[in-house]
């Protein structure tokens, strides 16, 4: 088999991963290097479906000794086997960089006979580009569960960012649908990277030079949609996640139905790709907004809204903190107004050191007030018509979206001020409305 063939076949089977994203490091080449992984030099594509493809992402092996019954690797599949040579990947590597066609590089692997064995010859593949090609391009290596600890910590020495994919919400649905993996071995590897990294941050303070562990940190990608998990459940692993290890990301994979198991969903189920979006979005939530989990989700209420992104169902949910008066709130405050972001935000606080805030500055400044109007004061007073009632807003909303009940019917998602519901009653910008009762 050629390497074309090779790549075909590897490049197509790692498109279900999706933990591809920006390096987060600021490195430049050394003499007579080649590459570099600045915070904003990785670009970024997209596929079809919405996925995000960045770096030359390929598997190392699609030969797997596991049977994870979601997986279109398992080792009961007959579907067409590869691996590369450690060398013929990283040659690979240089001439697509030469060429302006990738920035770094993203490898993963099935389990190529043992995971000691497939974790060495990845590491094979980064010592050629690092030394030999002295490659300083952005490099993300998937970790292998089961490996000696000495090899992911080699890993971590020459990888920008490492990560390991917890798959499954649960235990119980790891040992149901992947019964070759337990949490235990998927846990330890993480980690050890997230000590790692924190006892590697602690050197750099103390010795400028010491050589860096997985400076960009670490990330994990969860399966959703194959297991009955619910929002809730997810989420608050999640969180769990970053307290513990510390981690950059925590991504989050729409189920998509590969393989003919009673365990699984059948094939004729959609991805939840709305699910899979809630999900990023209340994710947001938890790293720059400081909500937690048990704010956005709760056990009596354990699934997203499919019409309300998660801030603005919490805000409808929680009519006592509004209105906020944006010329006194604190960061923290204003974060929780729909429609306003960390961006905004920031600007608010700077703007209004040399004089109170209107609406029409607000504006200016990036605040998306077709939102934020029904839940901010300016100068004590609200956007003139206006009058915040949340159960009306949510009964408008589901009104203009009965269509959603007809079978076959995908919902769109709606932003907060979708329908005329949202609009003050009376003649605005030349349109009458009927009074919704806002």
């Amino acid at each position: 088999m050629d390497t074309l063939q090779k790549l075909t076949i590897l490049a197509d089977a790692a498109k279900y991963d999706v933990a591809c994203t920006s390096s987060g490091v600021d490195k430049t080449p050394g003499p007579g290097g080649i590459g570099s992984a600045a915070a904003a030099g990785i670009c970024h594509t997209f596929t079809a479906d919405g996925r995000c493809v960045s770096l030359l992402k390929v598997l190392f092996s699609n030969s797997c000794v596991h049977d994870c019954k979601y997986c279109l690797s398992r080792r009961s599949n007959d579907v067409p086997r590869a691996t590369f040579e450690p060398r013929e990947l990283a040659d690979l590597t240089m001439q697509f960089y030469r060429r302006n066609y990738i920035e770094g590089l993203f490898i993963s692997s099935g389990v190529l006979r043992n995971p000691d064995y497939t974790c060495e010859q990845m590491i094979k593949t980064l010592e050629i580009l690092r030394f030999e090609y002295r490659f300083y391009g952005y490099i993300h290596a998937k970790a292998i569960p089961g490996a000696d600890p000495r090899l992911i910590e080699r890993m971590g020495m020459l990888a920008d960012r490492m990560s390991v994919n917890i798959e499954l919400p649960s235990a119980q649905s790891l040992a149901m649908l992947a019964p070759d993996k337990n949490r235990r071995a998927i846990l330890a590897p993480m980690r050890q990277i997230g000590d790692g990294i924190a006892e590697n941050q602690r050197d750099i303070v103390r010795y400028r030079h010491a050589p860096k562990f997985a400076p960009a940190g670490q990330s994990t990608q969860m399966i959703v949609g194959a297991s009955p998990e619910s929002d809730y459940q997810i989420l608050t692993l999640s969180e769990a996640l970053y307290r513990r290890f510390s981690l950059k990301r925590v991504f989050f994979s729409a189920y998509i139905p590969l393989n003919d198991d009673p365990a699984l969903p059948g094939k004729e189920v959609r991805p939840p790709l709305l699910r899979e979006h809630r999900l990023y979005q209340a994710d947001w939530l938890l790293r720059f907004y400081g909500f937690s989990a048990n704010e956005i989700l709760d056990e009596a209420h354990p699934f997203f809204d499919p019409y309300l992104d998660p801030k603005c169902n919490w805000a409808l949910s929680h009519p006592e903190f509004f209105p906020v008066e944006v010329n006194a709130a604190p960061q923290e405050v204003l974060l929780r107004v729909p429609g306003i972001g960390v961006r905004s935000a920031t600007r608010i606080l700077q703007a209004r050191r040399s004089g109170a805030l209107d609406f029409d500055g607000l504006k200016k400044i990036g605040v998306v007030l077709k939102r934020a109007q029904y839940f901010i004061t300016c100068k004590g007073k609200m956007m003139e018509y206006l009058r915040f009632s949340p159960e009306t807003a949510r009964r408008s909303l589901l009104s203009e979206t009965s269509v959603s009940q007809l079978p076959g019917h995908q919902p769109e998602q709606l932003s907060l001020l979708d329908g005329a519901a949202w609009m003050p009653s009376g003649q605005i910008h030349g349109h009458r409305i009927q009074e919704a009762g806002l």
